[in-house]
């Protein structure tokens, strides 16, 4: 496989790290430092391992997998979507269990946008390809657009506030309905 070819891979799987950083960012909490390392590291942590993990788990566990991925990844988008327009729509400032850069929520969020890179590690074991390359490469497209993702996010959550943290919702539903309209469709 070549280096476009598990570019475009990387690229394709990053998009809803990039859209979940770009909701992310759009809250008060991913404002500092702290917040954007912790999202844009996880992200493109679980999006390395993912594939390793599948890769590991070999073609024999592919069909149970496969099964039941996406009803995964659209429930943990679906709840923190959730919680995000919950707090958009209070009248004071969200709880701190809602911060996307801490605790369950984010790793919810890691799971979420990773689980397709599981089952491109199953495909990248049927290929025979050398997933230590395709992993690392996999990981750190998702950081990079993730950060970029949590900044645009910020500078949009600066100017708009609340509303922004609605649309970042909006963004994780939207990405779940999907994610579940491709593996039912």
């Amino acid at each position: 496989m070549s280096l476009f070819e598990i570019l475009a891979i990387a690229v394709g799987l990053a998009m809803d790290a990039f859209a979940v950083s770009l909701g992310a960012g759009a809250t008060a909490y991913a404002r500092g430092a702290r917040a954007r390392f912790r999202l844009w590291f996880h992200f493109g942590l679980f999006q390395a391992l993912m594939p390793i993990s599948g890769w590991l788990l070999g073609t024999s566990v592919a069909h149970s997998i496969a099964a039941i991925d996406h009803w995964v990844a659209f429930a943990l988008l679906a709840i923190v979507g959730t919680r995000m327009l919950r707090g958009a729509m209070s009248d004071h400032d969200a709880s701190f269990s809602s911060d996307p850069s801490r605790g369950l929520t984010l790793v919810m969020l890691s799971v979420a946008t990773s689980i397709d890179a599981l089952a491109v590690g199953l495909t990248l074991a049927m290929l025979n390809v050398g997933i230590w390359y395709a992993s690392a490469t996999i990981g750190i497209v998702t950081g990079l657009l993730s950060l970029l993702g949590i900044r645009l996010g910020n500078r949009l959550g600066s100017r708009f506030g609340k509303r922004m943290e609605a649309v970042g919702g909006l963004i994780l539903l939207a990405i779940g309905v999907r994610i579940l309209a491709q593996h039912l469709g």
